[in-house]
C-alpha cells in the first residue's frame, strides 16, 4: 500500500466517501473525528426506547451518489408514501402522490390545495424535469424558487398550501428564496425516486460507508484546533505532519485564512414527542400551511419504520424553522398547536427530546452539482470537501468527498 500520510478531518458523509475513494487508489488514510462517532450531521440516538435522528432527514433513492455508494438493500429502507397530509384551519385533507402522478389525484381533494390547472402544470413540470439532466438544471440561470413557481403559472393557493410548507422543510427558510436550480433538482429527485429512512435510523447510512472501509483508521475524540500548511495542530496540543489533508468539516473553524468567508448556515429545530398511537396511520408528511404556526411539518417516524420504537408507542417528529423561544416555552406552544391541528389534548403529546441544529444545511449562493477537482484545493496539499461547496444535500456531501479524493490522487500523479 502507498505510505503517504493522508489525513481527513471529519467522519461525516464527505469524509467517509473521500476515504473510500482514496482506498480504491491504494492509500490508507486516517480520519480525525472530533466526536465519539461517525456521521457528522447524520446521527441517531436511542432515547427511552425510541430511535431519534438528529433532525428530520430523508434519503432520496434517486440521488446519483446514493446509487453509487450505497447498496439500498443493506439499509432495509422504509419508504414514505408520496404526497402529504395538509392540516389547514379546521380542515385536513390528503394529497396523494402530487409529484409522481399528479393527474391521478382526486380532483375534488386536490382542488382544496390548488386549481385544476395547478394539477396540469405540476404534471407538465414533472415530465419536463424527468427529461432534463442534472447538469442542465445547475447550468440554468438562478432565480428564487418562489419567483420560479409564479413564473411557471402556479396559483397562490397551491404555492401557499403545498409548495411553501413542503419545500420550507427542505430548504429551511420561509420565503423560498433558495435557488430555482435546487428546486428543480429536488423536484426531479422526488418525482423519480422515493423518500425513505433506513429501518433503524439515518445513522445506518454512514455505518454502511464505514463498513466498506478496509484500510482507513478513524481516530475518535480527535479535535483539530488548526490546520497550518501541512501541519495539523490538535486541541490536545499534539502536532501531526501530513502529505495531504482533506478538510471534510467547516474549514473556517480550523483555517484562519478562510475565517468570515462563509455565509451563516441554516438552522432547524426538531422536537420529538411520543403518543399512544399515530393519528395519521400512514407514512406521510404532515404539512402546516400559513404563517400563524410555529410548526412547519411533522411525521410519525413509527408509521414509516416500526423499528423506531421498542415500547409500542408512536414517535412524532416536529420541525420548526426558527423561534426565539426557550425550550420549555417552545414545547408548550408546539403541544398547543398540535392540539389545535388534531383535536388531541396537548397533554397526550409526551415530550422526549429536542434538537436545536444550528448547522443543518449550508447557505450556498451559486449552487452547483459538481466542480472540477482543481477547485477544491485551498492551499498547497490542503483540499476541501463538504456540501457547502455545491448545494445542501446528502448527494452533494458525497459528491464533494469523491471530488476531493480525486484531487488528492491526481496530486500524486507523476508529471513529465
Amino acid at each position: 500500500m502507498k505510505d503517504q500520510k493522508i489525513y481527513i478531518i471529519g467522519a461525516g458523509l464527505a469524509g467517509l466517501v473521500a476515504a473510500l475513494e482514496l482506498e480504491k487508489a491504494g492509500f490508507s488514510p486516517v480520519i480525525l473525528e472530533g466526536t465519539d462517532g461517525i456521521g457528522g450531521r447524520m446521527k441517531t440516538d436511542e432515547v427511552d426506547g425510541f430511535l431519534l435522528d438528529h433532525g428530520f432527514q430523508v434519503l432520496l433513492t434517486a440521488y446519483p451518489e446514493v446509487k453509487r455508494y450505497l447498496n439500498l438493500a443493506e439499509l432495509n429502507l422504509k419508504y414514505f408514501e408520496p404526497g402529504a397530509v395538509i392540516f389547514g384551519e379546521g380542515n385536513t385533507f390528503v394529497i396523494s402522490d402530487p409529484l409522481r402522478n399528479p393527474l391521478k389525484v382526486v380532483s375534488m381533494a386536490f382542488s382544496q390545495v390548488g386549481s385544476f390547472l395547478d394539477k396540469v402544470k405540476m404534471f407538465n413540470l414533472t415530465q419536463m424535469l424527468k427529461h432534463k439532466s442534472i447538469e442542465s438544471i445547475f447550468n440554468d440561470p438562478s432565480i428564487t424558487t418562489e419567483q420560479y413557481l409564479r413564473d411557471y403559472g402556479f396559483t397562490e393557493q397551491i404555492i401557499s398550501n403545498f409548495f411553501k410548507p413542503f419545500f420550507r422543510g427542505i430548504f429551511l427558510e420561509k420565503e423560498l428564496n433558495t435557488s430555482s436550480r435546487m428546486f428543480e433538482f429536488v423536484f426531479k429527485m422526488f418525482s423519480q425516486g422515493l423518500g425513505a429512512v433506513p429501518e433503524r435510523g439515518m445513522i445506518e447510512v454512514p455505518n454502511i460507508l464505514r463498513r466498506k472501509l478496509k484500510n482507513t483508521q478513524i481516530a475518535f475524540n480527535a479535535s483539530v484546533k488548526e490546520v497550518r500548511g501541512q501541519e495539523i495542530i490538535m486541541e490536545s496540543g499534539e502536532s501531526l505532519l501530513a502529505d495531504r489533508i482533506i478538510i471534510a468539516t467547516q474549514p473556517d473553524k480550523i483555517m484562519k485564512q478562510v475565517e468570515g468567508q462563509f455565509e451563516p448556515s441554516k438552522s432547524v429545530i426538531t422536537l420529538y414527542f411520543s403518543l399512544q398511537k399515530s393519528f395519521m396511520v400512514r407514512p406521510m408528511l404532515g404539512l402546516v400551511p400559513g404563517e400563524n404556526h410555529l410548526i412547519n411539518n411533522f411525521v410519525f417516524m413509527t408509521d414509516v419504520s416500526s423499528a423506531y420504537t421498542s415500547n409500542g408507542r408512536a414517535l412524532l417528529s416536529v420541525s420548526i424553522l426558527n423561534t426565539g423561544l426557550m425550550e420549555k416555552d417552545l414545547i408548550k406552544v408546539v403541544q398547543a398547536e398540535l392540539e389545535s391541528l388534531t383535536g388531541i389534548n396537548a397533554e397526550f403529546f409526551k415530550f422526549l427530546k429536542s434538537y436545536f441544529i444550528h448547522y443543518a444545511i449550508p447557505a450556498v449562493g451559486d449552487m452547483k452539482d459538481s466542480i472540477p477537482f482543481t477547485e477544491c484545493q485551498i492551499a498547497e496539499n490542503v483540499y476541501l470537501a463538504g456540501d457547502y461547496l455545491l448545494n445542501g444535500s446528502i448527494n452533494a456531501a458525497m459528491t464533494s468527498g469523491r471530488i476531493a479524493a480525486e484531487a488528492v490522487v491526481h496530486s500524486f500523479a507523476p508529471t513529465y
